[in-house]
């Protein structure tokens, strides 16, 4: 088993293309480094590191389950509603400076130069990943990446963004759900659109399609596959096949 620690990771990072000033959204698995000397906070730490001040680290801090529906509505509590994404995620939500988006299923947390403007139009995506949601204005900067350590691509919440886009037939729950947010302490009810679980995705086809289109970086830290992707390319790729291919993301 590899010991990583701070330096190794930043240092890792930097030589697969994490620039200073960087906008990334990390998707990851703590234990597939090995061990990390420091444990998850060593890791958000060479985060912030490669990226610098000017750039702006940003996590999913997903809330969303399978039994959410209009008779089973969402409520969310930025300060305490846990995240199911990882340890890592988790840790790093609950940093002082973190920004975390009012969003009642598909929230983020961030750090950095940019963590309010990326953030700060989510409660109002009617849609969980819209073009206001910090997954669709990632994905229109060009120095934004999702950064994927030890896992695959169907981690990748930006696909569903593309699909959002794309209108997929598969992706939403028919009309609107109210849902519950507290903000400074008090319930504000807002109508969403949400999730329509169940049906199979095979994201990772992608993957030899970005490698083709020069869309993805890889490397490796201690025990880990790290992947990084240019998001805009994600948008940019997928949506052509979609538009080819409706089904290209679901599995059979």
């Amino acid at each position: 088993m590899a010991t990583v620690g701070v330096n190794e990771i930043r240092t890792g990072l930097q030589e697969l293309g994490l620039m200073t000033g960087s906008r990334v959204l990390v998707h990851s698995s703590l234990s597939s480094f090995g061990h990390v000397e420091g444990g998850a906070d060593a890791v958000i730490d060479a985060l912030l590191g490669a990226a610098g001040p000017s750039g702006t680290v940003i996590v999913p801090t997903l809330t969303a389950t399978a039994l959410h529906s209009a008779d089973n509505p969402p409520v969310f509590d930025p300060e305490n509603s846990a995240c199911w994404t990882g340890r890592i995620p988790e840790t790093f939500r609950k940093r002082p400076e973190a920004v975390r988006s009012l969003h009642p299923t598909h929230s983020v947390a961030a750090i950095g130069a940019d963590a309010e403007e990326l953030t700060r139009e989510h409660t109002f995506s009617i849609s969980p990943c819209d073009d206001r949601s910090p997954f669709g204005k990632l994905a229109q900067l060009d120095d934004g990446y999702v950064l994927l350590i030890g896992v695959d691509y169907e981690s990748v919440t930006t696909f569903h963004h593309v699909e959002e886009l794309a209108g997929a037939d598969y992706h939403m729950q028919r009309g609107f759900t109210k849902a519950t947010l507290v903000i400074d302490g008090k319930d504000v009810e807002r109508h969403y659109m949400l999730h329509q679980w169940g049906t199979p995705r095979d994201f990772n086809v992608m993957e030899p399609v970005f490698i083709e289109r020069g869309v993805q970086r890889m490397g490796r830290i201690g025990d880990s596959d790290v992947r990084l992707l240019h998001a805009p390319g994600i948008r940019r790729v997928t949506l052509d096949c979609l538009r080819a291919d409706a089904r290209v993301l679901c599995r059979g």
